[in-house]
């Protein structure tokens, strides 16, 4: 799969036909994961299996078995290279605006493999709360709409805050802070990334000191540095939130990818 060729989709384990994928223009009342796929396996994987059966049961009222979820990503590796980017996505064959059940189904598709931009970001500060903060859920029109808002008015992207003036996370992405010492992560509600999680835990098993406090845009001045991740990167710089200018912070910056790196690759 070439930089140029086209993603690769499966429907509950088998290659999707047009007549598969035609419903789905409109069912919103869906959640998914995204990873990026190295040599054939994945870091966090345990994480991103858990964000699939938490969402599930939190939609559906019932999550699909893990060693079928196992099998239908296998079977999507199987059929493109070794390196890509995956997102997995669970929906309800019922579709949405409809109070009717159905088995969830799971949607696969792969594309080539990303590791974000280089940066650094200047972000917009924007108020903004999302619902259901810890599903990870398709169609947010709200985060497309602040994002190409942001880019109109001169930034790369756009972070939030909630209704108490806390950075919360940005529209792809979560947010990450330096005090010079430790990463402080923003208190706040927010979707828990699957790297952050992968990052958050091997930072605790490299002694790597961290903490979680709310984070203002008083407070930014006193920061000695700041960072975006998602699926594709464990940390791009930010050098601008609104109108505060952040320093530079490489020691930041490898601390965190140091951090992801020491996550082990599994196969599902």
């Amino acid at each position: 799969m070439s930089e140029d060729s086209p993603s690769l989709v499966h429907l509950n384990g088998r290659a999707a036909s047009t007549e598969d994928l035609a419903p789905l223009a409109f069912a919103g009342h869906a959640h998914f994961t995204s990873m990026q796929v190295r040599g054939g396996r994945i870091r966090g994987l345990d994480l991103h299996l858990e964000r699939l059966r938490s969402a599930s049961v939190e939609l559906f009222g019932r999550a699909l078995p893990e060693d079928l979820v196992r099998s239908h990503l296998r079977t999507a590796l199987r059929d493109g290279p070794a390196d890509l980017s995956l997102t997995a996505t669970v929906y309800s064959p019922a579709g949405e605006f409809t109070a009717a059940d159905a088995e969830p189904a799971l949607l696969v598709r792969t594309e080539p493999p990303s590791s974000g931009p280089g940066g650094p970001l200047t972000l917009a500060a924007t108020e903004h709360e999302r619902f259901l903060p810890h599903v990870k859920y398709v169609g947010e029109v709200a985060k497309t709409h602040i994002l190409r808002r942001a880019v109109a008015e001169g930034y790369d992207d756009a972070a939030f805050l909630d209704r108490e003036g806390r950075f919360s996370e940005a529209t792809i992405w979560n947010l990450a802070f330096w005090d010079g010492d430790s990463v402080v992560w923003p208190e706040a509600r927010i979707l828990t990334g699957t790297t952050l999680s992968i990052v958050r835990r091997q930072l605790d098993r490299l002694g790597i000191g961290q903490r979680a406090a709310p984070v203002t845009p008083d407070g930014l001045p006193a920061l000695a540095g700041a960072a975006v991740m998602n699926s594709w990167t464990p940390g791009v710089p930010v050098h601008r939130i609104g109108t505060t200018e952040l320093p530079a912070a490489p020691h930041f910056l490898e601390v965190l990818h140091r951090a992801y790196e020491a996550e082990p690759l599994a196969a599902p």
